[in-house]
């Protein structure tokens, strides 16, 4: 059994599955690359962009798979992957000769990925995980960080398609890694989100320019990729998504799941995936993650229409 060779992105037929904020532009950086996609979403509309710039709309990932020799996928949920790659009648799988290969982008559960890549391997194909980081910026800029787990003569198949997407490609281990990799990613990224909002927080509240300490922060040792882009947006009360809330609370589950399988106890994630619930409760689910910023100006008694602070 080979893997299916792909000599150049004009010859080679990818499946796109999943066009929501990142998925997008991630979809269209590999149309200008060259390579001929086809895609599917449940909302026909979203591809109307990529349809536009000659990609190939199909009703199922079935379909999908059928006519490509890479499918990739990021969706929401576990459940949305294993619906959209295992499906019996619908799915991934089905559509797949032996050689094809799915990359699956979404951040989703270590146990699903290996189950996943044992399930392909039993049709003769492949499958690695790779969720990606950098939220919206990076994949419009095509500057994601991808986390692979996998064989290494599929990841290096793929490279090219990597690439194309992101700047920093690595394969972690074996199938699961590369969702292992992504919760210490999100689990670090938890904890600094709120470093980041209580830090301005205390500048505000001290009555410092919030834009000079973002600027003076983020050429020290407290910059952080937070900090320098969603802190701006903080200031500007946009809290638009580059990643939903409701996701990152996802993926903080996941996460809290998975150490305590392992036996550990990680109170600042602890922390973290209870202020996001707050959130969330309080119907901002589908803003982005730096709008954890209401949810501590809530706690503390400020106005989160304007971030000024309540006077009795």
């Amino acid at each position: 059994m080979s893997v299916v060779k792909l000599a150049s992105p004009s010859s080679t037929r990818i499946g796109f599955i999943g066009i929501g904020v990142m998925g997008t532009s991630m979809a269209g950086h590999l149309i200008k690359a060259g390579y001929k996609l086809n895609v599917f979403t449940r909302t026909a509309s979203k591809a109307d962009s990529l349809v536009s710039l000659g990609a190939s709309f199909f009703k199922t990932p079935r379909e999908v798979a059928q006519q490509s020799d890479v499918v990739i996928s990021i969706v929401g949920y576990p459940k949305d992957v294993e619906e959209v790659l295992l499906n019996e009648k619908t799915g991934v799988l089905p559509g797949f000769e032996p050689g094809k290969i799915s990359i699956d982008m979404t951040t989703s559960k270590p146990s699903l990925a290996a189950r996943i890549y044992e399930e392909f391997k039993k049709r003769g194909a492949y499958a690695l995980d790779a969720p990606v980081s950098g939220g919206d910026i990076g994949a419009r800029n095509a500057t994601l960080s991808i986390m692979v787990g996998g064989d290494q003569e599929v990841f290096d198949a793929c490279l090219p398609i990597f690439n194309v997407m992101g700047k920093n490609v690595r394969l972690m281990g074996k199938a699961g890694y590369g969702q292992h990799t992504k919760m210490a990613n999100q689990i670090a990224i938890s904890s600094g989100m709120i470093a980041m909002c209580e830090s301005l927080l205390y500048a505000q509240r001290v009555g410092l320019d919030c834009e000079s300490v973002i600027q003076v922060l983020s050429s020290g040792a407290a910059q952080t990729f937070s900090m320098s882009n969603y802190g701006p947006r903080i200031l500007k009360r946009t809290f638009d998504p580059g990643f939903y809330v409701e996701h990152f609370i996802k993926d903080l589950g996941i996460a809290l799941e998975e150490a305590s399988r392992m036996g550990l106890v990680l109170p600042g994630l602890i922390q973290t995936k209870m202020l996001y619930d707050i959130l969330a409760a309080d119907g901002k689910e589908k803003l982005g993650t730096h709008a954890l910023m209401l949810a501590l100006e809530k706690i503390n008694g400020f106005d989160t229409a304007n971030g000024e602070r309540k006077t009795s």
